[in-house]
């Protein structure tokens, strides 16, 4: 393991115990732009948390993260910049769901370079970096390669844009053809972790029809260095400078995708 992503991963580590700790969270919750999308003081705590001690490390890198404080919108075309979401699954973290987590990415010249993903509450801890394999607490992870009948099918439903139909309808009507196809779906609610889990072969395949930077910039790093095939639902590269469509498979299953939704 190489320095710089050890201690990206302690980092995260020190950050989840911020969540851990956290008492009445309810009541330390806001809201923000779009239909129900909050954002709790833990959020920004653990982002102001590891915008301090990842500057330490790199003070050149440049941070993008979901909340307040963010150095720059879009990534650096030229040296590092991190692209973070302090809490991915704040929903759940609110309601004592128990599925969240924090989410960095290191970019290099615009490129996903390294990618650490950490559950506090299962104590799993994904990470990867470019060119050198992906790995769930220490143990190299692979996609599943098997067809889709053979794998789960996870999903997010864009819930902060729910009132555009072509969200609405289109995230449906993708399951309405998957469905027939997979064992079964499944609905997290913290897309992060639903990426996390096509890399180390939990699931098959996760869609959803936008998702922000934050919420697939490390993750995706860990399904491509798993084995996997990360784009835009359209097959498309994947974007780090605004919210896409984001559709991460095994190989067959990737395939299969979009043998079935043409």
């Amino acid at each position: 393991m190489t320095e710089l992503r050890a201690f990206i991963i302690e980092t995260a580590k020190e950050a989840g115990k911020i969540m851990l700790e956290a008492v009445d969270i309810k009541k330390k919750q806001q809201e923000k732009s779009g239909d129900y999308n909050p954002v709790t003081a833990y959020d920004v705590a653990v982002q102001n948390f590891l915008f301090s001690a990842l500057k330490k490390r790199l003070p050149e890198a440049k941070f993008i993260g979901e909340e307040v404080g963010t150095d720059t919108p879009t990534p650096l075309a030229h040296g590092y910049s991190f692209i973070i979401d302090p809490i991915d699954g704040t929903t759940n973290f609110i309601q004592n769901y128990r599925h969240s987590c924090t989410s960095i990415a290191l970019l290099k010249d615009g490129a996903p370079y390294i990618g650490v993903v950490y559950n506090p509450y299962s104590g799993d801890i994904f990470s990867a970096e470019a060119g050198q394999g992906a790995w769930l607490n220490g143990e190299p992870i692979h996609a599943s390669d098997r067809p889709l009948e053979e794998n789960l099918v996870g999903f997010g439903t864009s819930p902060y844009y729910r009132h555009i139909p072509h969200y609405f309808d289109g995230t449906f009507e993708v399951l309405q053809k998957l469905y027939p196809h997979c064992q079964d779906l499944r609905r997290s609610g913290s897309a992060a972790l639903d990426l996390c889990y096509v890399a180390c072969g939990r699931t098959g395949l996760f869609f959803e029809l936008i998702l922000s930077p934050y919420d697939f910039a490390a993750a995706c790093l860990i399904v491509q260095e798993a084995g996997g095939v990360a784009t835009q639902m359209d097959g498309s590269p994947l974007d780090f400078s605004c919210g896409v469509s984001v559709l991460a498979a095994g190989p067959a299953a990737y395939r299969e995708y979009f043998d079935i939704t043409r």
